[in-house]
């Protein structure tokens, strides 16, 4: 297996203050992998047998339901690290988790987690702050699905993945990887038509551009005061 060349990765955040030789040992077991548009990177209640990394493309974590319902749980850039299932002493993946475009990742048998953390326990310190952040994020998800209108929830939806993948172009932030308005609904908690609908009036005011795979918000700071406004300012309701 060739060796994973350091200096991919020496920036991230994940492996900030470990020395070269550090890096290189913390490479060593790692493979890289790449995964095609629309292949899974493994499956929700697989065995949990790989962590990995980021390195190129995006990724997209989804949840189905007891009842076959599908839910995006979040979305995955690069330098992020998804499929720790052993940092949270999992044995299954809870998630299916899919390349939405051709992506590259480093993966990790999960056998090497109790030996790398115990050697590098930053790598440990960071993977917990980063489960610990996405705990923050569902928690305030949660809230919005209890309490907020749909066109806040789409609105707040929107805004995270401008945020979290955002591509300044001159009339506005694209979020820069393939999305759909069905993604949208699934993120949301609410109908493709909905969805539909909402970004279909947002197009007339000129707020979003929306095609294929791709939105485009031509005027976030008007999206902002979407996702704040009342629950009585808005009669919209999934």
């Amino acid at each position: 297996m060739a060796s994973i060349d350091r200096s991919l990765v020496a920036h991230l955040p994940l492996f900030a203050g470990l020395s070269n030789e550090d890096l290189t040992e913390v490479l060593r077991e790692a493979r890289s992998i790449r995964v095609p548009r629309n292949a899974a990177v493994f499956e929700q209640g697989a065995d949990a047998s790989s962590f990995f990394l980021l390195l190129h493309g995006h990724v997209r974590a989804t949840k189905t339901t007891p009842t076959g319902d599908q839910i995006v749980v979040r979305y995955v850039v690069p330098g992020d690290t998804f499929g720790v299932a052993p940092a949270i002493g999992l044995q299954h993946y809870p998630a299916t988790a899919t390349a939405v475009d051709d992506s590259v990742v480093l993966a990790w048998p999960s056998a090497a987690w109790p030996r790398l953390v115990a050697r590098f326990p930053s790598l440990a310190a960071k993977t917990l702050q980063t489960v610990g952040q996405r705990l923050q994020e569902t928690h305030a998800r949660v809230i919005e699905m209890s309490t907020q209108q749909v066109e806040q929830r789409i609105a707040h939806a929107l805004l995270r993945l401008a945020n979290q993948a955002g591509r300044k172009l001159d009339h506005g932030v694209q979020i820069d990887f393939p999305i759909s308005r069905q993604d949208i609904a699934q993120m949301t908690g609410t109908t493709l038509h909905t969805v539909s609908r909402i970004l279909s009036g947002w197009e007339q005011l000129g707020l979003v551009e929306s095609g294929r795979q791709k939105i485009v918000l031509r005027e976030p700071h008007k999206i902002v005061l979407l996702a704040e406004q009342s629950a009585g300012d808005s009669a919209s309701r999934s």
